[in-house]
């Protein structure tokens, strides 16, 4: 069978992880990645179901609160503090609640 080379970059922790899962079935990496393209021909799409990744709930309330800030930010009703590096950043954070305290 004729073959040709595709170059590909990988996470290298991802690359040795897949390796290992695919040496179990008895293939190499190469091999491995072949029958994912052979699945996909077959079914005109992805071998598997893609669906959103679902969140927890913490993690949904701070994305929504992030877009909130952001449209408030656009609407001109919220400023946001920008810093040089996170030096600075943790510096205000350290003020800030600072502040709290001595206010409570």
């Amino acid at each position: 069978m004729k073959t040709t080379n595709y170059n590909i970059r990988l996470d290298p922790v991802i690359k040795s992880k897949a390796e290992e899962t695919f040496a179990e079935f008895g293939l190499n990496l190469s091999e491995a990645i072949n029958v994912f393209l052979h699945m996909s021909i077959k079914r005109r799409g992805f071998p598997f179901e893609i669906r959103e990744p679902k969140f927890k709930s913490e993690v949904l309330l701070a994305m929504r609160e992030t877009e909130q800030i952001i449209q408030e930010h656009k609407n001109g009703i919220r400023r946001i503090k920008s810093f040089a590096n996170a030096r600075e950043m943790f510096a205000a954070m350290d003020l800030e609640d600072k502040l709290e305290d001595d206010d409570e």
